[in-house]
């Protein structure tokens, strides 16, 4: 090397303060992204190949267009002489002929140009290489033909490290990325020859040459290739992410060839070119060359060779050749086992194929060998040794925000993904297969420094490229944890043997050598913490296993399950022992043994690591040997050896039974056998797993040392337990020792207590001398201490229960030291027998106790209430005794003592701010014969004012000695009496009553006998005469102020002039009455009352008047249909028939009468009028009737005409005007007729008769269609007076129903509570369907019954339960889709609901769709609809009672009896609401047997879920318990959830009463309905013959305007002499 300095370009990084910033992106070269533009000057490239063996560059700027041959030569002549300098003087360059006649240019694809050369043949800004010939021999090899300038920035990205593998790796990569482009069917070969004077690298790519697009430059020029452009083609893609993509930093095959070797050629040929290109690299040349400056190559073209057509048959490869190599390889076998190694999954695969068959995706040849056949290499000998059970496999994408990352630079990738997988190394014979790998390795020369416990247990592969630095230990989810017991051991033991396999995308990045992934990437960091608790925020991972997400804690999970089903199948830690086993099945004490497995084996001999053991030989455990042996050697005996499963199963563990040295023989571990099965009882003895063999901590024990170490343990055994006393504790600075005897209460305990285990050697004699370390055993176990106190009645409790471990003081070890006055400051202030207990669990033989009594102190510390006041509180009534006081007597350490004899106590009452004080009366005290109890009684409240401390009524109590210094004070309440008397706070002033009116402000004042206010909810009863309570029931309670609140409540029901009155009872007593007075009124006639009338004609026009008391009209007598002001007249008479049921309307006080037939006969007729709802408004009337003359018919055909006796006068619509035609009374007969009297002949009278008798006919047809309107009008005024009925015989029936007040509420309140939650879920038909029935929508309801009136309604309202638990379950259940849906009659009607056009679309112009536009609302969402009618009913036997409860079997037991907890099923236990109660299918059949058994089946309630579990045997339709527990065909829904929609729930059922009312309430409804649909067909029916009667009258109109004039010819004599009879008030 000539220069160290240019060395460090190809060698490593260079770092350069002049280097300038990144160059503006390379657009990729496989697309055409030149845009044409005519008036755009363009810039074209060339490298010219001049005919000598140089090359010169030529830029031509321009608009395009063509250029003569000529032209472009005299262009390039210029510049090659401007150059010639710069050539290479080594050899003298041939002349070259620029006027040749054979003078013609050749393009790259040897295309011939000898006229004009198009630029627009050519890409602008591109560099094209055109070859001068001027007709002599041509060369090879030209000057400087390729520019290998990098962009400068790339220098900075030069690989730090570099191997002989990783520099041939990084050409293979070339090639391998080149192959892989090939079409199906090309060959994918890729042949690397090493010798001694060359490396040679051949594929079968798709090759490059002279052109741009596919030019040799990209190979030769850092940053040149594309192959990073296709980066992130790789990403996403399918495991094992075979997409060798691993360009990177574009100089792998400049800087690996110069690494090499000396010298590169570099020869490749594309498919559309006829010679193959040559680049050749000298790396004097480029160290000579500076980076600013341009780096040029030689090149040229040849025909390709035999050999090379033979192997690229399909013509195209690429040829890199390494001449004169720097390194020489000594173990070819080691190399191609490395090359396998890196490129296995492309060599052969196994998943590529769909078949699974294995495949070689590529030809892999080193030195003739093809790698598929080689055997050797670390992957294909751990492939051959893993077992073959299923592998643990994760998916894992990583994403981050490139935002949150602005140091990682363009090339950070969004996305990344990672496919892991598991691969297990069973233990076979007890020889783990990953030493079996690890020497495999090591005999074929490609070992490594690994053993078991060191073994790298991760590699990683990038787009199927081996990392082979990446080795790392662990991932943290598969680090061996922590985990108790026998299957803990077993799974930290197992983890060492698996081993992960990671394939990444090209969104993982790696090192510049592609040996390792780039170690401060964020993706790299994630994946080496993955499975870890603290995860990096910014980098998201994705984790997936069998296409289902998982989080880490399933992760960690599952992965510890398949360890578990591995082990189980594969792992054969011992086959079987030199003797014949003992097999026991189903062993009960498997924790204890250390097995999991059913059948084991015990072995009393079995060899290991070729050294045979047997039953009873004396072993050492090590320290340190497992778990739980970490501090010292454990002596013990081998009695057993087991083997779980059967012999040749694999999974099986084995373990060793020794019974330590300390544990007697009887305590160990014993065999019991028998005629059909054996057992093993471990007893005191340990098991170990087999592996402290392996590790060499488990050793045989010679005779002498099992002696010696005997005999030590004698001297130490523990014989006794002893509390030190006072001068032992001194000598170790400890205050304290446990008193004995009798001591009084408040003695302080001592501040520490000393315990000591004494050897069997000790003796009772030393302990008067100082304290000797030899007299205490040293013991490395707990003590128990407990202090047991017992009072004075013998009840004992535990108030100390210590574990302390041995500590040490002053250089003495072994000391139990109880801190007992920091535990139990106020320890013997009770008094009572203390005892002090001192034990050990592992030494059961070794007790100590110690007792202390503790007595009272005499003196008097206070008094206490025996009773607990918050349990039993003092209270009481103003009249009445408080509850007797029982009082003792403590000392001031809280123990009881006597009274003294003579003790006397007084007793107050007091409390609240305004100084309430009560006056106390009849108190008695007393002892008990023991003076330990003081009874005070009879304590009496005569008088007090409650309302200071009302509406609580606490006070406090105090009791106190004479002289005051002893007090006792606690709450009380002192609550009024019995309520005595009322007083009105408000009424209705002035006015007197009128009927039907509600009194709206009534308040009552309750009062005790001391004039107290009574207490809040104290329950009243109101009677009324002449009242409507107007609430259901007559119980009411007294408010927080001692009022009852009326208002609103009484409604009067009194006629007018009547007395009304009230009453206030308690408990059936009167305690106060209130008697009222309604107003009076009267009814009077407003016309003159006829003396006499003619027979057979009516009475018109009469009017009456309600007159008050003042003598005017009431003109708040009005009738009032909406209002429910009901004032109509009723019109009777005996003497004739008229229709009573007919209802005249008053009118502001009056009502006028039209009119009233009169008698037909002579004599007196009577008639009284009466006010409808209020009969003492009533008047009767006399007229004297008389008869009348009789008149001839023609009279009456011309009164027809006139408007006052109209013979349809009184029909809807019809007005006498609009029936008046001509007036022919101020005519003359000439005038009428306008005819000269010659024309008056019998043809005209024949005329006349004509046009009367037309006349006549539509008379008569005007008659029929007037009758039939009033036909149906009267029809429609019978139906409307029954609708009006039936609607009030329906309100009174409700009103009589015995509801209890607060279920009424409950029920209202929990309905409206529902059908809120329903309307909330907008979009929902549900929610739509509550909201129809809602003010004002309801409006619209009406309008829209043909979609709606078949619906019963929501099935969430639809039922009642008594209890919001099972309300909950029932609606977790169902679900909230069949909670909401819509339950309607028959299928039929489910048409109407939503309508379908015929491509299936909704059409949401109709039904529901409609409805709820129409109301501003949507309906999106898809619903259930329940059709009643569809549905089967159930078949067996209902109840006969109100409830047709379902006779389904109760479930038993396999004993015979009922499971407990059982509370019924759930069909039962629901019942419909009360509008659908007796609800009825078209069959018979009610709600509960079709809808609820439906929704609910068989299903079974019970209690609590452990009960439903215990029932489990007999569930078959599904169970819910009350507490969450749901069992559905043996799934079972688990987690919280609380539903939004549920049962509305209350806590009584209806009585058979309310029954029978509610079955009359809904006869009275399906008449009501019937009804209504009749009132319906009548008003269609009369607007039809209106309709029909309308055309009649405008025909027979304009038949009179015709005829007019012929008709009074004929009736004007008649006219003239005729006079109306006509009867109007009895004039």
């Amino acid at each position: 090397m000539d220069s160290g300095k240019n060395q460090s370009i190809l060698g490593k990084r260079v770092h350069r303060d002049s280097v300038d910033k990144r160059s503006p992106r390379r657009l990729s070269p496989f697309i055409n992204q030149e845009v044409s533009n005519s008036n755009v000057e363009k810039v074209f490239e060339f490298c010219v190949l001049l005919p000598n063996g140089t090359s010169v560059d030529l830029t031509i700027r321009g608009k395009g267009g063509e250029i003569h041959l000529q032209e472009f030569v005299n262009r390039v002549k210029q510049e090659y002489l401007s150059r010639i300098g710069t050539f290479a003087p080594e050899k003298q360059k041939k002349t070259i002929h620029w006027k040749s006649q054979s003078l013609h240019i050749v393009d790259a694809y040897e295309k011939k140009i000898t006229m004009k050369l198009n630029l627009e043949d050519f890409k602008a800004n591109r560099c094209h290489i055109l070859r001068l010939k001027d007709g002599s021999e041509e060369v090879d090899i030209f000057e400087n033909m390729w520019n290998l300038t990098p962009a400068t920035e790339l220098l900075r990205e030069l690989p730090e490290e570099y191997t002989y593998e990783t520099a041939l790796s990084d050409l293979i990569d070339n090639s391998l990325q080149a192959v892989w482009s090939n079409e199906p069917g090309e060959r994918r070969l890729i042949s690397v020859k090493i010798t001694g004077q060359k490396i040679e690298i051949f594929d079968t790519g798709p090759g490059m040459d002279g052109s741009h697009e596919n030019s040799l430059v990209q190979w030769g020029k850092m940053g040149a290739s594309s192959h990073r452009s296709v980066k992130e083609q790789a990403i996403g893609c399918k495991p094992p992410f075979l997409m060798p993509y691993f360009g990177m930093y574009g100089y792998g095959g400049l800087i690996a060839s110069m690494y090499l070797g000396r010298r590169g050629l570099v020869s490749s040929k594309t498919r559309q070119a006829k010679k193959v290109s040559i680049l050749q690299l000298d790396r004097e040349a480029l160290l000579k060359a500076s980076p600013e400056q341009s780096w040029r190559a030689d090149g040229g073209f040849r025909h390709p060779l035999k050999s090379e057509i033979e192997k690229a048959s399909h013509g195209s490869f690429t040829k890199v050749e390494i001449l004169e190599p720097s390194y020489q390889i000594m173990d070819m076998y080691r190399l191609q086992c490395a090359l396998k190694d890196i490129y296995f999954p492309y060599i052969q695969n196994n998943e590529v194929s769909k078949t699974g068959r294995t495949t070689t995706p590529i030809q892999f040849v080193v030195n003739g060998a093809n790698l598929a056949g080689v055997t050797g290499g670390e992957v294909a000998v751990t492939n051959l040794l893993s077992c073959n059970g299923p592998e643990f496999t994760l998916q894992l994408h990583f994403s981050q925000d490139v935002s949150s990352t602005p140091n990682l630079g363009l090339r950070a990738s969004v996305d990344a993904n990672a496919r892991l997988k598991c691969v297990y190394f069973p233990i076979i014979r007890g020889k783990e297969s990953i030493d079996g790998i690890l020497e495999r390795l090591k005999e074929t020369g490609c070992g490594i420094s690994e053993d078991f416990k060191s073994f790298s247990h991760v590699s990683i592969r990038r787009l199927g490229r081996l990392l082979p630095d990446a080795r790392w230990a662990w991932l943290p989810f598969m680090e061996p944890k922590q985990r108790k017991g026998v299957r803990g051991l077993m799974l930290k033991r197992c983890s060492f043997r698996v081993k992960c396999f990671i394939d990444t995308d090209a969104g993982f990045s790696p090192t510049t050598s592609k040996t390792d992934l780039a170690h401060h990437h964020p993706y790299t960091i994630a994946l080496k913490n993955f499975g870890s608790k603290t995860l990096d925020k910014d980098v998201h991972i994705k984790i997936t296993k069998d296409g289902k997400e998982l989080n880490l804690t399933q992760l960690d999970k599952q992965y510890v399950d398949w360890i578990s089903q591995m082990h189980d199948a594969y792992d054969e830690e011992v086959d079987s022992g030199e003797d014949e086993p003992i097999f026991i099945v189903g062993p009960s004490n498997k924790n204890e043994l250390g097995v999991s497995y059913d059948v084991i084996r015990v072995h009393k001999r079995f060899c290991r690591k070729g050294y045979s053991w047997k039953s009873g030989q004396k072993v050492k455990v090590l320290k340190g040997a497992c778990a739980g042996y970490h501090r010292t050697n454990t002596y013990a005996t081998l009695e057993y050896i087991i083997l779980e499963n059967l012999k040749g199963d694999a999974g099986g563990e084995a373990r060793l039974i020794c019974r330590p040295m300390d544990v007697p023989n009887d305590s160990g571990c014993a065999l019991h056998i028998d005629d059909e099965n054996a057992s093993i009882e471990i007893g005191k003895s340990i098991s170990l797993p087999v592996s402290v063999i392996d590790t060499g901590k488990f050793v045989a024990v010679e005779d002498a040392e099992w002696e010696h170490q005997i005999e030590k343990s004698r001297q130490k055994a523990p014989s006794s337990i002893d509390v030190l006393n006072t001068s032992h504790c001194l000598d170790l600075g400890i205050e304290g020792e446990v008193p004995a005897g009798v001591i009084d209460a408040g003695f302080v305990p001592p501040k520490e207590i000393v315990a000591v285990i004494r050897p069997a050697c000790f003796k009772t004699a030393l302990a008067s001398e100082p304290v000797n370390q030899r007299d205490i055993i040293e013991e490395d176990v707990e003590m128990t201490v407990e202090i047991v106190y017992r009072d004075e009645n013998k009840k004992s409790k535990t108030i100390l229960s210590r574990r302390i471990r041995p500590s040490s003081r002053k250089g003495f070890h072994g000391l139990y030291i109880l801190p007992l006055r920091a535990e139990l400051p106020e320890l013997f202030r009770k008094a009572g027998h203390y005892t002090f207990l001192f034990s050990m669990e592992e030494l059961s033989c070794l007790k100590f106790e110690k007792r202390v009594h503790v007595k009272a102190l005499p003196q008097v510390g206070r008094w206490k209430l025996l009773s607990d006041p918050k349990i039993n509180k003092f209270s009481t009534r103003v009249g009445s005794c408080f509850p007797p006081i029982l009082v003792g007597c403590y000392d001031r350490y809280s123990n009881r003592i006597p009274f003294p004899p003579n003790t006397k106590v007084k007793i107050k009452i007091s409390g609240g701010s305004a100084g309430f004080n009560a006056q106390l009366t009849g108190m008695k005290q007393s002892l008990s014969s023991d003076y330990l109890s003081l009874r005070v009684e009879d304590v009496m409240v005569k008088r007090c004012t409650l309302d200071k401390i009302r509406p609580s009524y606490e006070a406090k109590l105090s009791l106190f000695s004479h002289d005051e210094s002893f007090r006792i004070e606690t709450q009380c309440q002192v609550f009024p009496g019995v309520p005595e008397h009322v007083s009105i706070i408000s009424l209705m002033p002035g006015k007197q009553l009128i009927p039907g009116q509600v009194i709206r402000d009534l308040k009552l004042e309750i009062f005790d006998e001391y004039n107290n206010h009574v207490g809040e909810h104290e329950v009243i009863s109101l009677e009324a005469d002449g009242f409507c309570i107007q609430k259901r029931g007559s119980d009411f309670k007294v408010d927080g102020n001692g009022c009852l609140d009326l208002s609103g409540i009484l409604k009067v029901t009194e006629g007018y002039g009547r007395s009304v009155s009230f009453s206030v009872l308690y408990k059936g007593r009167v305690i106060f009455e209130q008697v009222l007075q309604t107003e009076k009124r009267h009814l009077r006639a407003a016309f003159e009352q006829p003396i006499s009338c003619a027979a057979g004609t009516q009475l018109e026009n009469l009017t009456f008047e309600v007159i008050n008391s003042e003598g005017e009209v009431d003109k708040n007598i009005h009738n009032e249909d909406k209002g429910g002001q009901l004032h109509t007249l009723t019109v009777q008479s005996d003497s004739l028939q008229i229709d009573d049921s007919v209802r005249y309307s008053f009118s502001y006080g009056r009502c006028k009468v039209r009119n009233i037939p009169v008698s037909v006969t002579e004599g007196i007729f009577y008639f009284e009028v009466a006010h409808s709802f209020h009969p003492e408004l009533h008047l009767s009337i006399e007229v004297h009737v008389k008869q009348a003359p009789e008149v001839e018919r023609e009279c009456f055909r011309a009164q027809s005409l006139d408007r006052n006796i109209f013979p349809f006068q009184g029909f809807s619509g019809i007005t006498p005007s609009e029936m008046e035609s001509v007036d022919f009374h101020n005519q003359t007969s000439d005038e009428r007729l306008g005819l000269p009297d010659l024309f008056l002949t019998s043809n005209v009278q024949s005329l006349l008769e004509s046009i009367i008798n037309d006349q006549k006919f539509l008379e008569d047809n005007l008659c029929r269609s007037g009758l039939c309107i009033k036909e149906h009008e009267d029809r429609i005024k019978f139906l409307e007076h029954e609708q009006y009925v039936t609607t009030n015989e329906i309100c009174n029936l409700q009103a009589s129903l015995d509801l209890d007040n607060s279920h009424d509420q409950e029920c209202t309140s929990e309905k409206d509570w529902v059908v809120r939650q329903i309307a909330r879920k907008s979009g929902t038909a549900a929610a739509l369907f509550c909201r129809m029935f809602q003010p004002p929508n309801n409006k619209l309801l009406e309008q829209k019954m043909g979609v709606m009136d078949k619906i019963l309604g929501v099935v969430a309202c639809l039922g009642i339960v008594r209890t919001n638990k099972l309300s909950r379950i029932l609606a977790r259940f169902l679900g909230e889709d069949q909670m909401l849906a819509i339950v309607c009659e028959c299928s039929s009607y489910a048409s109407n609901l939503v309508k379908y056009e015929p491509d299936g679309q909704v059409n949401v112009t109709c039904g529901l769709h409609a409805l709820a536009a129409d109301l501003g609302l949507t309906l999106d969402k898809q619903f259930v609809l329940i059709c009643l009618e569809n549905i089967r009913p159930y078949a067996g036997e209902i109840s006969n009672d109100s409830r047709r409860i379902l006779s389904l079997p109760n479930p038993t037991l396999s004993n015979g009896k009922p499971p407990p907890g059982f509370l019924g099923f759930a069909v039962n236990m629901i019942d419909p609401d009360v509008n659908h109660w007796n609800w009825r299918t078209s069959a018979g059949h009610g709600l509960r047997e079709t809808l609820f058994y439906r929704l609910f089946g068989e299903l079974q309630v019970y209690e609590s879920r452990e009960d439903m579990n215990k029932a489990s045997y007999c569930i078959t339709g599904g169970a819910v318990s009350l507490d969450g527990g749901i069992i559905i065909n043996g799934i079972f829904p688990m987690g919280h959830c609380e539903p939004d929609i549920r049962f509305p729930h209350t806590r009584k059922h209806l009585s058979e009463q309310n029954v029978k009312i509610m079955n009359q309430i809904e006869e009275k409804r399906q008449k009501l309905r019937g009804v209504s649909n009749q009132l319906k067909t009548e008003q269609k029916n009369h607007s039809k013959v209106l309709k029909k009667y309308t055309k009649k009258r405008d025909r027979y109109q304009k038949f009179l305007k015709e005829k007019g004039p012929f008709l009074s010819l004929r009736n004007c004599v008649s006219l003239s002499q005729q006079s109306a009879v006509h009867f109007t008030g009895g004039h």
